[in-house]
């Protein structure tokens, strides 16, 4: 154990459960909407119920390439007259007695039709300008028939209020023939980082420099959700400066994010510039990465604080702040799915916090590559997820734990 005593019990930390829990009970949820096309609304969260407009399929069809019969009085081994041609897209005339209609995948069944045996299971030929196909293999009554109706039916809810929409929510919205959809509208979230080291990519660094980083996570992780994001910069670290800039984001934004400036240091200036202009609810997380965050509001925006270690923004961004904005959204899924994987490695120490450990996963086992350190980003590029190991828990090599890919939160 450290000697600075990070890793021990530190009394006055929240659990992670709590504050979720407290995030979450204070989340208000957008109420203004906006309509949009089915091309703009990936990542949108549905503002009302979304009803089918037809039946999905719109008529009977065949699930495969073959032959449409009426297997009443048929007997393998006989042999049928052809009499159409049904490709998809066409409207099929009524099927003639005792023949059979040459059908592809998709084409509309036709009317005295009860079959569809595959193409597979046949013998086809022609004499002189008759075609006809010998059934080797009778199908069941409604066998290889995809029904009306079997996916949707009209009127039926497809999606709820409070879907956030990916892209299969859209394919099956083009497919009850919806064109536009209710959203409740984006949220802006203000960004703005803390540090006079701190300098924009593309420039020279000099001595005690280093590039701002946390930007580019926060709003590559903003624009994933389809937030609108108002960039304040670099706060320049000052008490004024920092409480400039908090107004200036209440101003502009429904939400607030900062990174860095919220542990105790003579120059971190965020704790106090918020709770010059509003209050801090929450602060002090038992988390690693990731203690001194804070939450509360300026002015009455919602503030989130984040910490100033790039991989510390990233886990306690994607744990916490994810599923509060996920709600003031009005998403109605918020957390990710939790999957459980076996340790490929041991470890005895024990930690004071809940960590959230980036890990590989190999052969199905939880690997740590690169270092945990939080200031190590570059581990959260080559992990599949994160490894999370309760506060006071040793870990051994075939410990069952529980695992959040980056998939279920970075998206």
């Amino acid at each position: 154990m450290s000697g600075c005593g990070c890793d021990a019990v530190q009394p006055g930390l929240m659990p992670v459960a709590d504050a979720l829990e407290q995030l979450l009970d204070h989340a208000i949820a957008v109420s203004e909407t906006v309509e949009v096309s089915l091309h703009d609304a990936l990542g949108r969260v549905l503002a009302e119920d979304q009803l089918s407009l037809v039946d999905v399929p719109p008529r009977d069809n065949s699930a495969m390439d073959g032959y449409a019969i009426n297997v009443g009085g048929l007997a393998e081994g006989q042999r049928l007259t052809i009499s159409q041609r049904i490709p998809a897209g066409t409207a099929p005339l009524p099927l003639e007695e005792d023949t059979a209609a040459r059908i592809f995948t998709g084409s509309e069944i036709p009317e005295g039709a009860n079959a569809v045996v595959m193409q597979e299971n046949t013998t086809a030929g022609e004499d002189g300008d008759v075609a006809w196909v010998e059934i080797n293999q009778l199908p069941e009554l409604n066998g290889n028939i995809r029904e009306q109706g079997q996916d949707v039916v009209s009127g039926q809810c497809v999606m709820p209020a409070g879907t956030r929409l990916q892209a299969a929510h859209l394919g099956v919205l083009a497919s009850v023939g919806i064109a536009r959809v209710k959203i409740y509208r984006p949220l802006k979230v203000a960004v703005l980082a803390t540090g006079d080291e701190l300098v924009m990519p593309g420039n020279e660094l000099k001595p005690g420099q280093i590039y701002n980083s946390n930007l580019f996570t926060l709003q590559g992780l903003l624009r994933g959700m389809g937030f609108e994001i108002v960039d304040l910069g670099i706060v320049e670290d000052t008490l004024q400066g920092t409480v400039d800039a908090l107004a200036r984001a209440a101003e502009q934004a429904d939400c607030i994010i900062s990174t860095g400036g919220v542990s105790v240091g003579e120059e971190d200036h965020v704790k106090p510039a918020v709770e010059a202009l509003g209050e801090l609810n929450l602060w002090r997380m038992a988390i690693k990465p990731g203690k001194p965050m804070a939450y509360g509001n300026v002015k009455g925006v919602p503030f989130i604080g984040l910490p100033g270690n790039p991989a510390a923004v990233l886990v306690t961004f994607t744990i916490l702040a994810r599923p509060y904005l996920l709600k003031m959204q009005g998403a109605s899924v918020l957390l990710p799915n939790i999957f459980k994987v076996k340790a490929g490695f041991t470890r005895a120490k024990k930690i004071g916090r809940q960590e959230y450990l980036r890990a590989e996963l190999d052969n199905g086992l939880a690997v740590l590559g690169r270092s945990q350190s939080s200031g190590v980003l570059s581990s959260a590029v080559v992990a599949a997820g994160y490894l999370v190991v309760p506060p006071q828990t040793e870990v051994n090599e075939g410990d069952e734990l529980e695992f959040v890919p980056f998939g279920e939160v970075i998206n």
